[in-house]
């Protein structure tokens, strides 16, 4: 291949690069108008003044575009979350300040981009099933989460249970190998319990987003942090609230 053609080949793939950002960005902004079951290609080539066909040149169906703005939103979302554990992690902090930096961090992100937080948490798109594509990005959450629990596992910061999860594990062999592992007692059931913060926290985060609590608290950030503080106890983690006023 001679530089010419290698030049343009280059020069091709930046034009692609380009125009896929640029038809992500008017998708993103049109979730905010139409919501994700209304976003559809046409709205996309209007909003952003292509052709519909140079649209499908990218993005050939609908759900092609849903899956990267999916993928987008989890691999964005959980950035902001690494970030936070990097920076609280530079600090020595414990791990309860680190899952209270994180989570504060992926709340944050939350109401910054409520229409993304909205695709991947909120009501299922009427006829879209997000494929494989989707579960390295989607499991990026769950790994912040589990590298701050077996952190504090390993650092002896863990108060035991005073009662385990009867009968057999409750988990998919793909839930135990993404944590590292069953914990040896009597952390044994620690994995399942983490489960139940992770679910917690979306929970919450869906709660106000969607303004479920902002006419039952006063102060909605203070009250995250008491959840998550109270949720973390299920694991056997004290989340110090004594930085509150550093939301």
């Amino acid at each position: 291949m001679d530089v010419s053609t290698t030049t343009a080949t280059a020069a091709a793939d930046d034009e692609n690069t380009a125009r896929r950002t640029a038809l992500k960005a008017t998708a993103r902004q049109l979730l905010v108008k139409l919501g994700a079951g209304g976003l559809s290609l046409d709205a996309v080539a209007e909003g952003s003044g292509l052709a519909l066909a140079d649209v499908e040149g990218v993005f050939p169906h609908r759900d092609d575009l849903l899956t990267a703005l999916v993928i987008d939103a989890y691999e964005e979302s959980a950035a902001a979350m690494e970030e936070a554990d990097r920076g609280a992690g530079a600090t020595g902090a414990t791990a309860g300040a680190r899952l209270l930096a994180v989570t504060r961090a992926l709340r944050k992100w939350a109401f910054d981009n409520s229409e993304q937080f909205t695709l991947i948490y909120g009501s299922p798109v009427p006829g879209y099933h997000a494929p494989q594509d989707t579960v390295p990005a989607a499991t990026r959450t769950p790994a912040v989460l589990a590298g701050i629990v077996r952190s504090a596992l390993a650092a002896g910061e863990l108060t035991p249970p005073r009662s385990a999860v009867p009968g057999p594990p409750l988990l998919l062999p793909e839930a135990v190998q993404l944590f590292g592992g069953t914990p040896e007692e009597p952390f044994s059931d620690l994995i399942e319990r983490g489960m139940v913060l992770w679910s917690n926290l979306v929970g919450l985060l869906v709660f106000q987003v969607f303004s479920r609590t902002h006419d039952s608290v006063r102060d909605e950030a203070a009250y995250f942090d008491f959840a998550i503080a109270v949720a973390a106890e299920s694991i056997g983690l004290t989340v110090p609230l004594d930085g509150a006023a550093d939301r």
